[in-house]
């Protein structure tokens, strides 16, 4: 638990720790946190953070320890939809 947010593992805490200096330090403007990307087939698939740098670029960031097959197929689809590469940390 970081800032009374409550995360998935310790490894995506420290990613938002680390998110919150880069934007102390003005390189990200904002972030966003379990951003949601709808599928076919009525399928949700959240991703754990979207930034906005400040040299224009949103980069969408889900950090992972293990990369099941869902994941994997899920992480495809958004790709495919939406035309947005999922980066991993």
């Amino acid at each position: 638990e970081v800032d009374g947010i409550k995360f998935s593992s310790k490894k995506e805490a420290a990613y938002y720790g680390g998110l919150k200096l880069r934007q102390a330090a003005g390189l990200v403007h904002f972030f966003l946190r379990q951003v949601p990307f709808h599928l076919p087939g009525n399928i949700r698939y959240v991703v754990d953070f979207a930034e906005f740098t400040a040299d224009g670029e949103v980069r969408f960031v889900d950090v992972k320890g293990f990369k099941t097959d869902m994941y994997k197929l899920k992480v495809k689809q958004v790709k495919d939809v939406y035309g947005v590469t999922i980066e991993e940390a």
